[in-house]
């Protein structure tokens, strides 16, 4: 049934630039290319978004290999009372070309037909992608499941969702007849890719050859574990016996970690920030056999990201002409406010927003945390502040779900305040656009390198920050950002609550309202730093340099 008969343009249609001729395929769960291709979750996706964008432009010899998600991740809604309610909808793109590749892998003993399907890259300017799916004739109801939400929160079907993309994606190259010199694992979703290339090539080093590693996780804790034999049921090893996967993959135990096996099996890998790079050599020098760890800082697409009138208004150093683009960027945004709240915010007023993924880490309610002083701020008539609030919890995260409900009933009491549905690359560029103040209160060292602070500043937006992440390298405090000391001992939540609020009481609101001309010289410092540093295409440019 495998039908193979793609000429050689289907394999990369356009010719490289011979500085970027090395052939890959990138591998990722998710990936943001487009507003309407609904197969991401949040910062993983939006970065393989624009790593994509950039190959495009830059001309490398690079496919991308995802998943096509039936219900996407989840599409966030309301209930009667306005709280969120995650809805899960079939999502259909007449833009995608079926491949008509169809073969099996075996999933937990039974033979799962997948179907690949081909994003053009001249639809959204991006890489060539090809996206799998179970969702195809020829699987029952269960095998179907496997590719309907991404992120599926039951255990069996999360890791039969790693296994579509790693062996899933393996076994497509062969239906390609396509042999890509780089096998390029963006988190390690996709580690049982390395199990079936071991079968292939047989031995350690020729895998080593081919593969090298992403890591976005800053700690231990956060990498995917399960038990071994689970796995071994599910099919992951490709029938490698658990004694030869032991051995390979530097997992002595039970518990397999695919993180370590990613490493173990890579011949380089890196980090997404130079903090993060660090911290990552730190967790896993217990391993002496892994890839060594480099870092390359994650970027942002700025041909997709930035505002066309900003950016000339900065090629200019047209100050005036930036505060009155930003005036009416935010006008736009206050509809979307208008819609969804029933507020009428003033495009006047200084506006902070905090959006992106809520998780109890990236302490989305902070703000909040100290009532008295938070409802202080939200009523001074005399420097007026707008908050918002944007992003989508993991939809079986009730912790972050109910924090994400709190403020949605805290923003009852004051007319000020909104806390918006919805936040996808639409609504993020929205409010990158509309943002006075990119808010971002990450517990130090947890956040791997974040991005969205990178396209608020390219549009305006100065950022207000915890050290951590991508900020290490491009913040200066008082210059193109606020920046808040790193907190020690204790408490570091009171601390970093604490200064955040003084930060705004003291510096934030005043310097808008009592020094504008300091604060459009700091907007454009800000936008003239991100520029160059943090687009992605120094970050694909370096991908190819260091890593492949």
């Amino acid at each position: 049934m495998s039908q193979s008969t793609f000429s050689p343009p289907y394999k990369h249609p356009f010719t490289p630039d011979p500085k970027y001729k090395k052939s890959v395929a990138y591998f990722s769960m998710e990936f943001a290319v487009d507003q309407a291709l609904k197969i991401y979750s949040g910062g993983l996706g939006f970065l393989a978004g624009s790593h994509m964008r950039s190959v495009y432009a830059l001309k490398q010899n690079l496919i991308g290999i995802g998943m096509l998600w039936k219900h996407g991740y989840y599409d966030q809604g309301r209930k009667k009372d306005g709280s969120m309610e995650p809805e899960f909808r079939e999502k259909m793109y007449s833009f995608l070309t079926d491949t008509t590749i169809r073969f099996q892998i075996p999933i937990l003993g039974k033979q799962v037909w997948v179907a690949a399907y081909y994003l053009d890259p001249e639809v959204f300017t991006s890489a060539p992608l090809f996206l799998l799916t179970t969702d195809t004739d020829g699987n029952d109801d269960d095998t179907r499941a496997i590719c309907y939400s991404l992120y599926d929160a039951d255990v069996t079907l999360k890791v039969a969702q790693c296994m579509v993309l790693g062996i899933g994606g393996a076994k497509l190259l062969e239906e390609l007849g396509y042999e890509p010199e780089v096998y390029h694992f963006n988190e390690a979703h996709a580690v049982s890719a390395i199990f079936s290339l071991y079968k292939k090539h047989k031995t350690v080093a020729e895998v080593k050859k081919r593969v090298v590693f992403t890591t976005h996780t800053p700690e231990e804790a956060g990498n995917e574990k399960h038990e071994i034999h689970f796995l071994e049921k599910l099919g992951f090893f490709s029938g490698l016996d658990i004694e030869t996967v032991r051995k390979i993959s530097g997992v002595k135990e039970n518990i397999f970690n695919h993180s370590l096996a990613a490493l173990s099996l890579s011949r380089k890998a890196n980090g997404v920030s130079k903090l993060h790079g660090e911290v990552s050599r730190d967790m896993w020098k217990a391993h002496p056999k892994i890839a060594p760890i480099d870092h390359i800082t994650n970027a942002q697409n700025n041909t997709y990201w930035v505002d066309k009138e900003l950016e000339e208004a900065r090629i200019d150093k047209d100050l005036d002409k930036i505060a009155a683009r930003k005036k009416e960027l935010k006008a736009v945004l206050f509809k979307t406010v208008a819609d969804q709240c029933g507020k009428i915010f003033d495009p006047n007023v200084l506006t902070i927003v905090w959006a992106r993924r809520f998780a109890a880490y990236k302490r989305p309610d902070m703000l909040a945390w100290d009532v008295q002083r938070f409802t202080k701020i939200m009523q001074n008539a005399q420097q007026p502040v707008q908050v918002i609030w944007a992003g989508k919890p993991y939809p079986k995260d009730e912790g972050a779900v109910n924090t994400f409900n709190k403020l949605f009933y805290m923003s009852h009491h004051f007319s000020n305040m909104a806390v918006l549905t919805g936040y996808e690359l639409a609504l993020s560029k929205l409010l990158k656009d509309g943002s006075d103040v990119w808010l971002n209160n990450p517990v130090v060292t947890r956040e791997a390198s974040g991005t969205s602070g990178m396209t608020a500043a390219m549009n305006a937006s100065l950022n207000l920050s915890t050290y951590d992440g991508w900020i290490c390298e491009f913040s200066k405090d008082g210059e193109n950002s606020f920046l808040l000391p790193v907190a020690k001992g204790e408490d570091i939540n009171k601390q970093d609550c604490d200064n955040l609020l003084e930060k705004l009481e003291n510096e934030v609101i005043p310097t808008y309202y009592s020094n504008q001309d300091k604060w459009l010289q700091m907007v454009l410092n800000s936008m003239n730093d991100v520029n160059v540093e943090f687009n992605s295409d120094r970050m694909a440019r370096e991908y190819y340099e260091k890593l492949y």
